[in-house]
């Protein structure tokens, strides 16, 4: 496949990154500074960071539905409308409630920019290179993690929390010129089909593809709930608020930043790498497998009073962990859903995704509330061994078949 398949994806995952930060600095800064949004407890922190995931589940066949109506152009420019609206809200409005609504944008505009990205993925690629796509899409709309999160925690600490999210909403709001210039409003993205009847084709009776689903909820769950929502309470909590480095006092939401912002600082150039490894000899399943027995062991150490030195190393360990698991996981929904029902398969796992990921933040927080930060990361990395052992069982069954 030569390189112009490259750009429609290239172009989207930079729209995405763009509007992407406004979201991305809100998971550092308001467990940190909630009481400046207008909240009064711990709950409406996990609630808010929830819920434009909560949104997304019903909205993921709509969505699909709006590209085979309205094109990709006019939906991804509706994307970017709500991702600047809700951004701008950030910084001007107070209350739960509110933001609630703010949230909910956000979510929406979400779906429209994943399931785009996810179908755009699809038709400029095949099995030779969908893994290596896959990567490069998820390399370059992380960098709007890496910036959101390393910039947006020290903006804030520099200039305020709605300075910033203004200049993030403006951000956002300027990349509608991308979508004019660079996406076109086609309807049709390769030969995509909605399912119209069961009997034609039920995913349910297909056994990879539910653990394909599965596998979406599970990690989107631990890395883009549980661990991306609670790593300034987990750094807070290990370094007591501030760490002196070079004689500056640093605070958790600066260094939660960082961290984040390593992960997507390498992404674009070793998710790619990870999934041409794996198109052309490692093979998905065997990587993903790896992936998640590293991470429920980074996860249950993460809580431990340790070092600082190790406690950095072991989170810097986990963040390349969770490049594996994003990239290996995605790209065997993509696998999957290679053929006429692209659209309905694509549908049911971000709808899928999107449940683990809205349970992360309001299943965390309620935990940490109640328990404790350790025993919900505890929790989270015994729940991810069945995992594995359901990819190793199938394997074994399936011999080579089971290895895409």
């Amino acid at each position: 496949m030569n390189n112009p398949s490259r750009k429609p994806i290239i172009t989207i995952a930079i729209v995405t990154a763009i509007c992407l930060l406004g979201n991305e600095m809100l998971f550092i800064v308001m467990p940190l500074y909630w009481k400046f949004f207008g909240l009064t407890s711990l709950w409406q922190v996990g609630m808010l960071l929830s819920v434009n995931r909560i949104i997304r589940i019903p909205l993921n066949p709509l969505v699909g539905w709006c590209y085979k109506r309205f094109g990709s152009q006019l939906c991804i420019m509706a994307a970017v409308v709500l991702a600047a609206a809700s951004t701008f809200s950030y910084g001007l409005v107070k209350g739960f409630w509110l933001l609630i609504i703010a949230r909910c944008l956000w979510g929406i505009a979400w779906s429209l920019f994943r399931i785009g990205g996810y179908l755009t993925i699809l038709s400029s690629s095949n099995s030779k290179t969908r893994g290596q796509y896959v990567g490069l899409y998820n390399g370059l709309w992380g960098l709007g993690t890496l910036i959101g999160m390393l910039i947006g925690g020290v903006l804030v600490e520099l200039i305020g929390i709605q300075t910033a999210t203004n200049l993030f909403g403006v951000l956002a709001a300027s990349s509608i010129l991308i979508v004019f210039r660079f996406i076109e409003n086609t309807k049709e993205l390769g030969p995509i089909r909605l399912m119209k009847k069961t009997k034609d084709f039920s995913v349910w009776k297909n056994k990879r593809i539910v653990a394909a689903f599965v596998t979406g909820l599970l990690v989107a769950f631990v890395v883009y709930g549980v661990f991306a929502s609670s790593l300034s309470k987990l750094i807070e909590w290990q370094i007591n608020k501030h760490v002196l480095i070079l004689g500056i006092s640093i605070g958790a939401a600066s260094i939660t930043g960082f961290i984040q912002a390593l992960r997507t600082g390498w992404d674009p150039f070793l998710a790619p790498y990870l999934g041409r490894m794996a198109d052309q000899k490692w093979g998905r399943f065997p990587i993903l497998i790896i992936g998640i027995l590293a991470a429920a062991f980074c996860l249950s150490l993460l809580p431990v009073k340790l070092p600082m030195i190790l406690f950095i190393g072991l989170l810097l360990v986990f963040q390349l962990v969770t490049t594996i698991l994003i990239t290996m996981s995605d790209t065997i929904a993509a696998d999957l859903a290679a053929g006429p029902y692209q659209v309905t398969v694509i549908s049911i796992y971000t709808l899928f995704s999107d449940t683990g990921a809205a349970l992360g933040p309001l299943v965390g927080f309620a935990m940490i509330d109640v328990f404790g930060i350790q025993s919900l990361y505890w929790l989270t990395s015994i729940i991810m061994v069945p995992l594995a052992a359901h990819w190793f069982i199938m394997i074994k069954r399936e011999g080579s078949r089971a290895v895409l």
